[in-house]
């Protein structure tokens, strides 16, 4: 492919053929501008990670709030687990 790489713009039809590639460059880091007859329609970027996974920390601290928060004897919650069982 002949995409040069200081513009990063890139036509539909070039898109389309050398998808893998510009993927691969993606991955990388690059982005590209992909127009049609030299208009940009659509960006193509790295993904951003939808969700930040917490910190095991965080999660059992939160676990520990919410049984305070509930107040329900041992037993009232094997009872739930055993109804959400069924």
């Amino acid at each position: 492919m002949q995409t040069p790489r200081s513009s990063n713009t890139v036509g539909t039809f070039e898109a389309k053929t050398h998808l893998s590639e510009l993927l691969e460059r993606v991955v990388e880091g690059e982005s590209f501008v992909i127009t049609r007859r030299g208009q940009a329609i659509a960006r193509l970027v790295p993904a951003q990670p939808t969700e930040v996974p917490l910190p095991i920390e965080a999660v059992i601290a939160g676990a520990r709030a919410l049984r305070s928060e509930v107040g329900a004897s041992g037993s009232e919650i094997r009872t739930w687990i055993e109804e959400g069982r069924a």
